[in-house]
């Protein structure tokens, strides 16, 4: 099934598609198209009718042909993408079944946890299996704080806490890129309160760092600020206890959140700056780590480094930061497919359309779900079917058809 936009001025199409084809803020949108913010929303009011350049780079950036954005008749908007699973989102804020029996105990919800977060990070299919394993694992973990709260056993509540933290920080990650924001704030936070029921700091400072990528997630001016500050007052926090080398990844970690809020709200320099004075030194010190599944270290710092030329439109310097890059080597599958993205990104921003699509190609093979989930894969599919040579447009409209864009 598709939707049509309805009958819209110049502006306020210009608004739907860009609320509709991934929500990207004004500033990121006019930034691209080398435009002021006021011009965008002066545009977006109807109380300036672009140039057609202009018109042309904005077409480009909301991946619709510039017809969509002069047309007099509705223009079809493919499907949405997929959400999570209703099992998930009934576990999380359904009534908790009565338990039965004795809770699982600390060490099998560890192992349990652990494998969810192994699949997580490494299976093709991560969505789909973590479909099947999460509904349960919520359940028990639940049960488990719940009796515990009513027990004698400190140690064991403690760790019951701690696995609940590191769950509920799966959780945020699954339901953020499964576009449920609402779900994914909710157990960011549960996430917050169980670690700090625990009293464990790096844990804490690792439940800060996933309140920071939801803020991230919203696209809105604010959100994106309040993520910057977060990170750093969870660094300030984390600083004030003892010094470990997974306090370190941690605080590495959150420097990046922090180094993406500045990056987001077109501070690249300061961006450039905290990620050279703050979060490679850190990445130094600690090497290569998975610490809370953060994937903090060198590798994860170079990435950011290139995202950073990325959201500036400095796709060229991207490229070549790339090139630099070998991330066959982490733990997470998740982050191998975001660097690819954002390379596919950087050669959309250069018109290369053959190797756009040889990258987006390349991550329907690594992370096919992951794809499918991506408002930005699918904006440049979008794009890719528009304008791409005849020589590629057999590809490019097979890839689109299975993300089921049209």
């Amino acid at each position: 099934m598709t939707a049509a936009a309805p009958r819209l001025p110049i502006g306020r199409r210009v608004r739907y598609y860009r609320r509709h084809n991934g929500n990207r803020s004004v500033a990121v949108i006019a930034g691209l198209c080398g435009i002021t913010e006021r011009y965008l929303h002066l545009i977006e009011a109807g109380e300036k009718i672009p140039s057609t350049e202009v018109l042309y780079r904005i077409a480009s950036e909301l991946g619709v042909p510039v017809a969509a954005l002069l047309a007099e008749g509705p223009v079809e908007e493919p499907v949405s993408p997929r959400t999570a699973a209703p099992a998930v989102a009934r576990a999380l804020v359904g009534t908790p079944p009565t338990a039965t029996g004795e809770p699982a105990s600390p060490t099998q919800l560890r192992e349990r946890v652990e494998q969810a977060w192994s699949v997580w990070q490494t299976s093709k299919e991560r969505f789909t299996e973590a479909d099947s394993l999460l509904p349960d694992l919520i359940t028990d973990v639940e049960n488990a704080i719940r009796a515990h709260r009513r027990g004698t056993d400190a140690t064991a509540r403690r760790e019951v806490l701690r696995v609940a933290a590191d769950l509920y920080g799966l959780l945020r990650s699954y339901c953020r890129r499964s576009g449920r924001l609402d779900l994914s704030l909710m157990v960011a936070d549960r996430a917050m309160r169980a670690a700090e029921d625990a009293d464990d700091p790096v844990r804490i400072a690792a439940a800060a760092w996933n309140l920071g990528h939801v803020l991230l997630s919203h696209n809105e001016a604010g959100s994106i600020e309040e993520a910057g500050e977060v990170a750093r007052l969870a660094v300030e926090q984390l600083r004030r206890s003892p010094r470990t080398p997974e306090s370190r990844a941690v605080e590495g970690a959150l420097e990046l959140v922090a180094v993406v809020s500045d990056a987001r709200r077109r501070r690249w320099w300061v961006a450039r700056q905290r990620l050279e004075q703050r979060a490679i030194p850190l990445a130094r010190s600690v090497g290569e780590s998975n610490v809370a599944w953060t994937v903090f270290g060198p590798t994860n710092v170079r990435l950011h480094a290139m995202s950073i030329e990325m959201l500036a439109g400095e796709a060229s310097e991207g490229l070549r930061m790339a090139d630099q890059v070998d991330v066959t080597q982490l733990p997470s599958r998740e982050r191998q497919f975001t660097f690819g993205l954002e390379v596919a990104r950087c050669h959309d921003l250069r018109r290369e359309d053959a190797a756009v699509l040889v990258h987006l190609l390349g991550l329907e093979d690594l992370a096919p779900e992951d794809l499918a989930r991506s408002a930005l894969a699918r904006d440049m599919v979008l794009g890719l079917q528009q304008r791409v040579r005849p020589i590629f447009r057999s590809q490019a409209s097979g890839l689109a058809e299975r993300l089921q864009l049209v």
